[in-house]
Parts: C-alpha cells; structure tokens; sequence
C-alpha cells in the first residue's frame, strides 16, 4: 500500500509539475477529462433551478445577457469536490504558495451566457487589486464548462502570453483564442492573463462555473464568511473550511476575537478567550532579537537577513 500511496503522489506531483510549466508558459491550459462528465452533470442539473430563477447582471462588465450567482458550497454538495479537486488545487497551490501563508477561495461563480450576449471587454482578473510586484502572481481561475464551449456561444477567449505583456491594457484580436472544450475538462488562467468571456451567436445559452484562488492575504471578491457562515463551514471538510477563510493566515491576518476562527467549529466557541499571536518564524525570530537588545536603531532588515544567512539561520 505504501508503494501505490508514493506511485500516485509521484504521479500526482509529476502531473502538478507539467500543468504548472505549461500555465506558466502560456498564462492558461486546458486540462482534458479532469473530470467524469456525469461528475459535470451532476452539478449542473442541481443548479439549474437557480440559473433559472437568477436575475440578469446588471452593469457593462458582467453585461445585461448574462447570469452570475455565488456561494455554491452552500447550493451544491457536489461544488466541494470541484473546489478541493487534487489536481487543480496542487497546481494552484504551486503557483500561488511561494507568495502566501496560505491560499484561499476568491469566488465560487456560476456563469450563464444567454444567447444575443456580446463579448466582454477584455481584462485581467487581478486588477481589482491596485498593487503591483513583479513576478508575483495573485490569482489562479478554474473554469468548468457545463455546456460545450465553443467560438459560436460564447467560449472564454484568451490572449497567450499577455500575463508577459501586462502593460498592454487590449491586444489584437488575430493574437486570441477561444478555450473550446467540453464538460469533463477545465480551463486554468492567471489573474495576470488577459482574457473575456465571448459573445453567444447561438440559441442556447452557455453555462459554466468559475472557481478561483488567491493569495491569502488579500481581500477576496467574494467574502467567506458572509458566503458560508459558521453554521454552514463547521460541516465543511477541514480543507475547503480553510479556503473558505476559516484559517488564519500569518501574520494575525484573518482572526476572530484575536484568535484562528476555526475556533468558532469548537464546542463551547462562545466561551471567553485572550487573543492569541499567530505569527510567522521569522517575526517570532525579530522580536526575540530585539527583546535580547541585538536589534538597534540603524539596524536595518536586509542587514539582518545577511547575519542570518550567512549563518544558515533563520531565512
């Protein structure tokens, strides 16, 4: 059993590796039957009485031909094995980690484009962030078709490449592509890619699904614990409860009452509590430094960090 355990985690690692390479290349891939379309199926029949019921969009970016609606933890319980799917996590994971504590849910958002829908204007997804850092990425966006994608009705359209190329607000047309696909298979993009969702030519409209993570220490588009309140998160898998936001992230970011809101899935969460430091090694370092009278005024970080390294400590 151990063999087989270390053969697909290698396999599993191996497969992280490639998609990674080529999202980092390309700024999107296209991973084929990452899931069994009954798996689609399924998800897609149990939310279609609320794409039926969901008002038009409002606004010219999300467009007054198309319907969004969020927080599908709580609507399907077949979205958790779509946020927490072993693949696409790693994957996310390898490419938003080296940058984060740990990373977290932006949005769980259904999609449908109703026939007559025109394109997006083009965008990049991290701009709702006004920060910039060089070679630093701040979201990865999983999209699941639960119809076929395609140019006619509406397939997201991409521009390879354009997450080297972020000074350039629009690219040319002829330098696009359209993510054709079918329900089974995900289309992974940066945040830094540019990107819109196609206009729909046809007579049917085109539904999917965007799931997206990001670093966690910036404020997601869609709010947590708002969206899966601790009645609700306290029957999550602890995994999907820490993208949900029910996790803090170091340091002393995201708490409640000074203190890891997962303490709010215990027994007696009511029960009085001193806040409690969760900070990185690092901070804990620092702090001992300067309690031992090491750290002076004119001492800088990047002097620090040279003592430390050069004595192999604590970077």
């Amino acid at each position: 059993m151990m063999h087989t355990d270390t053969t697909m985690a290698d396999a599993m690692g191996a497969d992280v590796d490639h998609w990674r390479a080529r999202l980092m290349e390309d700024g999107y891939c296209i991973i084929p039957d990452a899931v069994a379309p009954a798996e689609i199926e399924a998800l897609a029949a149990d939310l279609g009485p609320q794409f039926d019921d969901t008002a038009l969009s409002v606004g010219p970016f999300y467009g007054d031909t198309t319907k969004r609606f969020h927080s599908l933890l709580r609507r399907s319980s077949f979205a958790a094995g779509f946020v927490a799917h072993p693949l696409v996590l790693g994957i996310a994971q390898a490419i938003l980690g080296p940058f984060c504590d740990r990373i977290q849910l932006n949005l769980t958002q259904a999609i449908e484009i109703l026939p007559g829908g025109e394109a997006q204007p083009p965008h990049r997804d991290q701009d709702m962030w006004p920060i910039r850092s060089p070679g630093v990425e701040y979201l990865v966006n999983v999209m699941w078709p639960f119809t076929p994608y395609t140019t006619e009705n509406g397939g997201t359209i991409l521009w390879p490449g354009s997450h080297r190329q972020q000074a350039q607000i629009v690219m040319a047309d002829a330098d696009a592509i359209v993510a054709e696909m079918m329900p089974g298979s995900v289309l992974m993009f940066l945040g830094s890619t540019l990107h819109a969702g196609g206009a729909n030519r046809t007579t049917s409209p085109r539904r999917g699904m965007v799931i997206s993570y990001s670093l966690g220490w910036l404020k997601p588009y869609e709010l947590g614990w708002l969206a899966y309140p601790p009645e609700i998160a306290r029957h999550f898998s602890p995994k999907i409860a820490e993208l949900a936001g029910y996790r803090a992230h170091r340091p002393n970011l995201g708490t409640f009452e000074g203190r890891c809101p997962s303490q709010l899935f215990e027994a007696d969460s009511t029960a009085v509590t001193g806040a409690v430091d969760i900070l990185r090694p690092e901070q804990e370092h620092l702090i001992a430094l300067y309690r031992d009278g090491a750290i002076q005024p004119g001492t800088t970080i990047d002097k620090l960090l040279a003592q430390a390294s050069a004595s192999d400590g604590w970077v």
